[in-house]
């Protein structure tokens, strides 16, 4: 995975998964196993699967030609709510770009580290294949 600052602020970590390197064959597939992490998690709460895509195409907005589908899983790692703050983070989402011959996942970089490694672990293991 790569860290960078989309926009010059925004601090997100994203990796490119050659279709080569997965057993998932489409996002929807993809977003199936990040699914599975997330309901395997004690203290994660799934909440919804946005598609991006398709809510694009259909407001007539843009979206890259080089992008045929893409949906992002919306999650929960709230732990904590220490003060009101917080809700501004959350809740957390991993994007999913199907990009061709590569998938493109993306997400802001949650404040807890351990949310963070979790996700980063949830995305690398998604290279199944040898």
């Amino acid at each position: 995975m790569r860290q960078s600052l989309l926009m010059e602020k925004y601090p997100v970590f994203d990796m490119t998964l050659p279709k080569a390197e997965t057993s998932c064959a489409s996002v929807d597939e993809i977003i199936a196993k990040l699914r599975e992490k997330i309901d395997a998690h004690p203290k994660v709460a799934y909440i919804a699967t946005f598609d991006h895509y398709t809510h694009t195409k259909s407001i007539e907005g843009t979206v890259a030609e080089n992008i045929s589908d893409a949906k992002n899983i919306v999650f929960c790692f709230g732990v904590a709510l220490p003060n009101p703050h917080v809700l501004a983070v959350r809740p957390r989402a991993i994007g999913v770009a199907d990009m061709g011959d590569s998938f493109h996942l993306t997400f802001l970089e949650p404040p807890m580290e351990v949310a963070t490694k979790e996700m980063e672990a949830w995305c690398k293991a998604l290279a199944d294949k040898a």
